[in-house]
C-alpha cells in the first residue's frame, strides 16, 4: 500500500551515485550497500591502492551484476579544481550523464587540544571537513542547475537528485579536545541549512526540472581505521567525556543513514543520544 509515509523517497536502483571518501570507512560502507539496491558507483579517494580494493569489495555486492557499473577515481579533495575534475570524468563515464546523487564522506577528525595544535593542522582539518564538501557542491550544483532547454519546458514528472553532507555529533554539541574538527563540521551544516533554502528557491523558479534535495547525516563515534589513528592522538580529558559512547561500525552508520534517506530525512542521525540533540 503506497502512501507518502511507505514511499521510498531515495530510490537507487539504475542511479548513478557519485561517493567521496569511499575506500575505507563508512564510505566504502554507504557504497557497498547502495550497490546492493542496484546503483551504479562512482567512488573518490586519495590512494588509488585503498581505491583498488573498495572497488572490488562494492561490486561483489551488486544487485545486477551483469548491467551495473563501477569506476573509481583517485583525487585531492582539497583543492577545487580537482571536484571539477572528478565532476567531468563521472560525466564522461556516465554516457554524459551527470550523476544522481552526490554524497560527501571524505574528512577525517585530529582530537587535540587546541593549544598543542598547530596551525598547518587547524588548516588542514578545515580543508578536508569542510572544503572536500563545498568544493564538491560547488561543482556538482554549477552542473545540475544549468539551464537546459530539454527539461525546463517538460510537463513530465522527474525525479529529485540528492546531494548529502556527512557531518558529526560534534556539529550539534562539541567539548574539549576537537576544535580543530568541530568548526568544520558546524560550517558544513551550517552550509547544508543555507543550500537547502536556496535549492527551494531554484525549484521555485524551475518547477520542471528536477528538483535537489539537501541531506546532512550527523553520525558519533564510528568504529574505523580512522577511529583508531584518532585514538593516538587523543587527549585523556576527550576520551574520559566519550567514555559512555560505544561508537557504531561503519556498516551499521550506513544501513541506519540510508534507512532515513529512504524515509525523507533530510537531518539523519544514526543514533540514540544525537536523536535527543
Amino acid at each position: 500500500m503506497g502512501t507518502a509515509w511507505s514511499t521510498n523517497q531515495f530510490p537507487v536502483d539504475g542511479k548513478t551515485i557519485l561517493i567521496t571518501g569511499a575506500s575505507q570507512g563508512m564510505g566504502r560502507e554507504v557504497a557497498r550497500q547502495l550497490a546492493e539496491k542496484g546503483a551504479n558507483i562512482v567512488i573518490v579517494a586519495r590512494t588509488p591502492t585503498k581505491l583498488a580494493s573498495a572497488i572490488s569489495y562494492i561490486a561483489a555486492g551488486a544487485l545486477h551484476p551483469s548491467t551495473q557499473r563501477f569506476h573509481s577515481i583517485s583525487a585531492d579533495l582539497s583543492q577545487a579544481s580537482e571536484s571539477v575534475r572528478v565532476i567531468d570524468e563521472v560525466v564522461a563515464w556516465n554516457n554524459g550523464k551527470a550523476p544522481d546523487t552526490v554524497w560527501c564522506c571524505a574528512g577525517s577528525a585530529h582530537p587535540t587540544l587546541f593549544i598543542d595544535t598547530s596551525a598547518e593542522t587547524l588548516q588542514a582539518q578545515m580543508q578536508g571537513n569542510y572544503f572536500t564538501s563545498a568544493y564538491m557542491a560547488h561543482a556538482i550544483l554549477k552542473l545540475w542547475l544549468r539551464p537546459n532547454s530539454t527539461t525546463s519546458d517538460s510537463k513530465q514528472k522527474v525525479e529529485p537528485r540528492h546531494l548529502i553532507f556527512t557531518s558529526s555529533f560534534i556539529a550539534f554539541y562539541t567539548f574539549a579536545g576537537y576544535a580543530p574538527y568541530a568548526p568544520a563540521k558546524a560550517a558544513l551544516r551550517s552550509l547544508s541549512d543555507t543550500l537547502s533554502q536556496e535549492m527551494n528557491l531554484y525549484a521555485a523558479a524551475h518547477p520542471n526540472a528536477p528538483c535537489v534535495r539537501l541531506h546532512t547525516v550527523f553520525p558519533a563515534t564510528i568504529l574505523t581505521e580512522g577511529y583508531e589513528a584518532e585514538e593516538q592522538v587523543k587527549h585523556g580529558l576527550t576520551r574520559q567525556f566519550e567514555e559512555d559512547d560505544d561508537g557504531q561500525t561503519p556498516r551499521v552508520v550506513a544501513a541506519k543513514s540510508i534507512r532515513a534517506l529512504e524515509a525523507g530525512q533530510e537531518i539523519v542521525t544514526t543514533d540514540f543520544l544525537t536523536g535527543l540533540v
